[in-house]
């Protein structure tokens, strides 16, 4: 069931919340997994609640849909809402997210890329993120850059 769609039936291009779930993949070399989405921008992988989840579980299906990966443990970076996550889209309709963002080391399987949301999937460098990367997904991504930094900076 896709809830959003049946909830477009009933509303049109208004305004909706919507709850979603994105994922900073990270490898052994503290680089990121971004997706090149269709429309040309990269991003993280994820997405929109279904009914019945929790937002780990949007987090992990949403991967293993856009990526084939199966991920471990999650850590929760931050909840972003707001203003600044007002989108209107190409066809007209309008939302404001509501985002749980979460990292992970822990990924198993090889990437699957599904090419009806990819042209393709792949590691970036913290330090080298790809013109595309919207501020959105930037701002998704700061939280942890903040916390390496605290941990490179600590005195022991």
């Amino acid at each position: 069931m896709n809830y959003v769609k049946e909830l477009r039936k009933l509303v049109g291009h208004r305004p909706l919340i919507l709850p979603g779930s994105v994922v900073l993949i990270m490898n052994n070399e503290n680089q990121l997994l971004l997706q090149h989405r269709t429309d040309g921008s990269w991003g993280l992988p994820g997405g929109i609640m279904e009914l019945g989840e929790s937002l780990e579980e949007t987090a992990r299906r949403e991967v293993k849909e856009e990526t084939g990966l199966d991920i471990g443990e999650l850590e929760l970076l931050g909840i972003f809402s707001g203003q600044d996550y007002y989108l209107k889209v190409a066809n007209g309709d309008e939302l404001y997210s509501v985002t749980a963002v979460y990292v992970t080391n822990e990924v198993k399987g090889a990437i699957n890329i599904d090419f009806q949301e990819s042209i393709d999937i792949k590691y970036f460098n913290l330090h080298e993120l790809p013109d595309g990367l919207t501020q959105g997904y930037r701002n998704y991504i700061e939280p942890y850059l903040t916390k390496i930094k605290t941990k490179q900076t600590r005195i022991y």
